[in-house]
């Protein structure tokens, strides 16, 4: 193996915005920002997110950006900043990456993802199972 996920989440951080949890709390709840949560449902269920957030689970997000795709969703469309986070920050480093790839020009994402969202004292929100 030559390409290993910790050097494709070092070269995206390169080319894209992090955001510190303080950063992320002072863009959240503005009508121009969209928190997109891209950890799977049991994620969401057992630790909660963050208020507000947009669930988008990694394995859809191309198909939702993309408009062309039988499966866009119109969030996706808005001309607004999109913060990606995860548990830790490594799959929002990489969807944020590609979202820019695709052409989403206002892209960032949280670095240290969810757990430093929370383990930095700011709110959670709790999702209840389907």
């Amino acid at each position: 193996m030559t390409l290993r996920v910790k050097d494709m989440v070092a070269a995206a951080e390169t080319e894209i915005v992090t955001l510190r949890a303080e950063e992320a709390k002072a863009r959240h709840g503005a009508a121009d920002v969209r928190f997109i949560d891209l950890r799977d449902r049991r994620e969401l269920e057992r630790e909660g997110r963050i208020p507000g957030a947009f669930h988008c689970p990694r394995g859809m997000l191309e198909f939702w950006i993309d408009p062309e795709s039988p499966y866009h969703k119109p969030i996706f469309a808005e001309d607004v900043q999109f913060v990606f986070y995860c548990a830790s920050g490594w799959r929002s480093a990489l969807s944020a990456k590609t979202a820019q790839d695709m052409g989403l020009d206002k892209v960032s994402h949280l670095g240290g993802g969810f757990s430093a969202w929370r383990d930095s004292g700011l709110p959670v929100e709790q999702v209840t199972a389907k």
